[in-house]
């Protein structure tokens, strides 16, 4: 299990994050998403070591992450800005990566030429953002980390190769119950792959459960008619007679809530990830604004 509890991290005056907690299963694919400014990317330094907090425990495991190189060795990250030495070619990069990481597995590292094909003694420095991309996860891939801890992780991919990635880290959380954290703005594919997901703001964490529960606890209930006193309401929208409501609450008893005030129709439907970040932050305020140009 990855763990941050009640961390604060401040630069100068200005405070990142906030009695930060957070607690990602072993196992499991965790979505951490927010808006820019959330304090995502801080809070990734501190899960990887980077960082060293102000205040508060990064633990996992148990084990303070700062403190100790053996288990900084067992998590494995790609940042949004790759790595490589300003000379290095992909082959340079195999040998450091092979030197530093004590599980590097050498005959995956041949496998995945199939699945990348990177040429490996051209410059990395003259490979396009994806290709650089692919290279970061042919290599941490192969350190066959306990944690992978990933922050826009298919930024710059082609659709084939984005799918690609995101079956190999499938299949790497199957076969060797990898924990994956993934900080993502791209939530349609985070909602296709994990099982448990924090929305971070203004470094705090605001909401945090597995996706199931997530989607169970908030809906969409379009209606005509009167509305119940006792829903509780995260936004309200429509016109003329037919109305949206986003509704916390159990699918069931909003309901039965719904059917007694006998309405001319209403229908209750689930909200994807997207619509669930959008309100728990706060609804009108983070919608789409129409300014006349």
């Amino acid at each position: 299990m990855l763990e941050m509890k009640n961390v604060t991290k401040t630069f100068g005056s200005f405070t990142a994050l906030k009695d930060l907690t957070m607690t990602v299963p072993k196992g499991s694919v965790y979505g951490l998403v927010g808006p820019n400014g959330a304090g995502k990317s801080t809070a990734i330094r501190h899960l990887t070591g980077v960082y060293r907090q102000d205040k508060g425990e990064v633990l996992l495991e148990g084990k303070p992450i700062y403190e100790d190189p053996a288990v900084k060795a067992r998590i494995g990250s790609i940042p949004d800005d790759i790595f490589y030495f300003p000379s290095a070619t992909m082959e340079d990069m195999h040998k450091f990566y092979k030197g530093i990481w004590p599980h590097f597995d050498e005959g995956l590292y041949q496998r995945l030429y199939e699945v990348f094909r990177l040429p490996g003694k051209e410059p990395m420095r003259k490979f396009s953002k994806g290709m650089q991309k692919q290279a970061a996860f042919h290599l941490t891939l192969c350190t066959r980390p306990e944690v992978l801890i990933l922050d826009e992780p298919v930024d710059g991919l082609d659709p084939v190769m984005r799918r690609q990635v995101w079956s190999l880290i499938a299949s790497d959380v199957e076969q060797r119950q990898t924990t994956v954290l993934i900080s993502s703005h791209n939530l349609r594919e985070l909602e296709d792959i994990c099982d448990h997901v924090g929305i971070m703001d203004r470094g705090q964490m605001l909401l945090e459960r597995s996706l199931a529960d997530m989607q169970g606890a908030t809906h969409k209930l379009q209606l005509v008619g009167q509305t119940p006193e006792d829903l509780q309401i995260l936004h309200e929208s429509g016109s003329g007679r037919l109305r949206t409501l986003i509704v916390r609450g159990d699918a069931e008893e909003i309901e039965a809530k719904v059917s007694a005030m006998a309405p001319t129709y209403f229908d209750i439907l689930p909200l994807s990830l997207e619509e669930i970040f959008i309100y728990e932050l706060g609804g009108v305020d983070y919608e789409v604004k129409n300014i006349v140009l």
